[in-house]
């Protein structure tokens, strides 16, 4: 299963211009996706209408043999516990995206996954949490996550 964005787009009618900016917010948040606000700007001028997007993220899931081989070495790796490749492999997650479920400090760790043909450490890691098997990747440097189905 694939990582979804959820994306919504909503106008607000004038009549909700009370709520404001805020209130659009927190309804696109529990709506999820793009919340239109009418300001009172926008209500004399229906033309100037402001805009705040807001992108609700998921953790999916991927088959441990749909990742690439460079997932792989990467996952062999954590068991062995190293030698990594880089020096920021191993280091605290801090969850700052908040895509993952929330835990304290120092429970997620992140590992680089070689990009071949990448001049740096690319955008691909596996974040592993405290749980066996709980290994997530990212193709796109935090932005998505997949927790890595090993049966599968």
């Amino acid at each position: 299963m694939s990582t979804r964005v959820m994306l919504v787009h909503m106008r607000i009618p004038p009549r909700m211009t009370r709520i404001g900016a805020a209130g659009a917010l927190v309804s696109a948040l529990l709506l999820g996706g793009t919340a239109v606000a009418a300001t009172p700007a926008a209500t004399a001028h229906p033309a100037a209408v402001h805009t705040a997007t807001v992108h609700i993220k998921s953790v999916g899931s991927v088959c441990y043999s749909k990742l690439p081989s460079q997932a792989h070495d990467t996952l062999d790796l954590i068991d062995k516990g190293g030698p990594f490749p880089y020096p920021k492999d191993g280091t605290v997650f801090d969850n700052r995206e908040g895509v993952l479920p929330s835990q304290s400090k120092g429970y997620y760790h992140e590992y680089t996954v070689v990009t071949p043909g990448s001049p740096d450490r690319g955008a691909r890691r596996i974040v592993a949490g405290e749980k066996q098997q709980e290994d997530y990747y990212t193709a796109d440097h935090y932005a998505t996550f997949n927790l890595v189905d090993f049966g599968c």
